[in-house]
């Protein structure tokens, strides 16, 4: 798949988490997050086992930047595309997220 160029929504999560409740509900929010923005999306899968299930914003070869992190599991898909949609807003801003500042117009229209 060619990346976006607007770059990818990416969600690191341990294997043992995909059979949890709140892993539905942040890819599944994550994963909406991408197509109204456009963006591409990717779920990797660690071997190592951890708790925290992290949502990361990737824009070419630039290093992943974190933008969401969930370790009690207590939000639900509502509040994780909330919480998305807020920090792509303000990575919008960045200078070095450039490609976000073309689509904070379609950020606000779902705020």
């Amino acid at each position: 798949m060619l990346e976006s160029s607007n770059g990818k929504l990416m969600v690191y999560a341990s294997n043992s988490a995909f059979r949890e409740k709140r892993m539905r509900f942040i890819r599944v929010a994550a994963e909406k997050m991408a197509k109204v923005l456009k963006l591409n999306f990717e779920v990797v899968a660690l071997r190592e086992k951890f708790t925290p299930i992290y949502v990361y914003y990737k824009n070419g070869d630039e290093e992943p930047v974190p933008i969401y992190c969930d370790k009690d599991g207590k939000a639900d898909e509502k509040e994780v595309y909330t919480a998305l949609r807020n920090m792509i807003f303000v990575l919008s801003f960045h200078p070095k997220y450039s490609a976000l500042r073309q689509i904070r117009k379609e950020v606000m229209l779902f705020s």
